[in-house]
């Protein structure tokens, strides 16, 4: 067995604790999670192309409500849903038309233009102590990349920081993209399980037959080679699918034409995962790209959102079988749904109160101490 130093390998040197069980189904820790990391940080809210000119659409943040308005000029900007008169809510609707210029309150006609700013308080009629500028709609972060839109509730928002990097993406046309199919599903375990499972491959023999199959290296339970026993960087990596096949389809062919600027190491990789915390990642291969997002609905309630992304020319070409790329993936989520649900059952027992990670569980190690740094100020 070849020796190697700590910095070769990603595996723990130790058996850490997990986050405790109520953790995952506690609602006062719940709370405490909206408020310090879904509150906080950067959370995804759809694609630029969802958002229609002259459309406002309302999102769910942590409890709280926002409303995203595409103005004439494909500008968007987003606010608290609610009005600065009494409060009313000023979108009640998913998404509903607006003129493109003014934002009216349905209840006493305050209305409010593009940048936020108060211009008209209906039929009421303001003594001369009532300042309009101080009284425009509440401004939320929005922060636009990738063709992707993110919000962010917090006064003095984050750097945004995906974990590979905000270029990690650059060599995919990711602007062009268009949707060509959505899955959604509710879930019925926590949402930090989901992110858990997605970061480790200790269950990938036994729950995705048909994914270890395409990925070889999953076979063994590990992401990478990095992770084998036996590994030494003299021996390079092995292919990331089996052999002939080039992307994540059910027959293992390009859906179409491939990506062109993609490096040789990125069509190596075959499957680009960026991670952006707490809500989404996004698997880019050499001919389309996926994104995964979840919205926690309750602390045993998830929602799970799965994009898949093409090039227009794709979706064009005769005789283009959309099956034939979303049946692999969705298969994958179902079973890893299904895993957590499994997983968020079993922590409910009255005899487990902590788990205990294992060497191939550094993400995932990674992961809690990220929850729990974003947690200490709220603790």
């Amino acid at each position: 067995m070849n020796v190697r130093s700590p910095e070769s390998s990603p595996l723990l040197g130790h058996c850490p604790p997990s986050l405790p069980a109520k953790a995952y189904y506690d609602g006062a820790w719940f709370d405490r999670e909206s408020m310090a990391i879904w509150a906080r940080n950067w959370v995804y809210a759809g694609r630029i192309d969802a958002f229609r000119p002259r459309t406002i659409r309302r999102i769910d943040i942590a409890g709280d409500n926002v409303i995203v308005a595409c103005d004439d000029n494909n500008a968007l900007r987003a606010y608290f849903n609610t009005c600065r008169h009494r409060g009313a809510e000023l979108c009640s609707a998913h998404q509903q038309d607006y003129n493109g210029r003014l934002i009216r309150c349905p209840y006493h006609a305050w209305a409010y233009d593009n940048e936020g700013a108060l211009v008209s308080t209906g039929y009421a009629t303001p003594t001369h102590d009532f300042d309009k500028a101080l009284h425009g709609l509440f401004p939320v972060a929005l922060h636009q990349w990738n063709g992707c839109v993110f919000l962010c509730l917090a006064d003095t928002p984050p750097p945004f920081e995906p974990d590979m990097g905000v270029a990690a993406l650059d060599n995919w046309p990711m602007d062009r993209l268009v949707t060509g199919h959505i899955l959604e599903k509710q879930l019925a375990c926590n949402w930090k399980v989901f992110w858990e499972n997605y970061n480790e491959c200790l269950h990938c023999p036994g729950i995705h037959k048909g994914l270890s199959d395409m990925v070889p290296i999953y076979r063994k339970g590990i992401m990478s080679d990095e992770e084998d026993a036996d590994w030494s960087a003299d021996q390079g990596h092995s292919a990331a699918l089996k052999d002939d096949a080039r992307s994540w389809t059910v027959n293992g062919q390009a859906c179409g034409p491939e990506f062109p600027d993609l490096t040789p190491r990125e069509r190596a990789i075959a499957h680009n995962f960026v991670t952006i915390y707490p809500s989404t990642y996004i698997v880019a291969h050499v001919d389309y790209v996926r994104i995964v997002s979840m919205t926690p609905l309750a602390p045993e309630i998830t929602q799970l959102r799965a994009e898949w992304l093409f090039l227009p020319e794709t979706l064009a070409q005769a005789g283009f079988d959309l099956a034939n790329v979303t049946d692999f993936a969705t298969t994958v989520l179902l079973e890893d749904g299904a895993a957590c649900e499994m997983n968020q059952r079993g922590l409910k027992s009255s005899r487990f109160e902590q788990g205990r990670l294992m060497p191939q569980e550094f993400d995932i190690h990674a992961f809690h101490k990220w929850v729990l740094n974003q947690l200490e100020p709220w603790q």
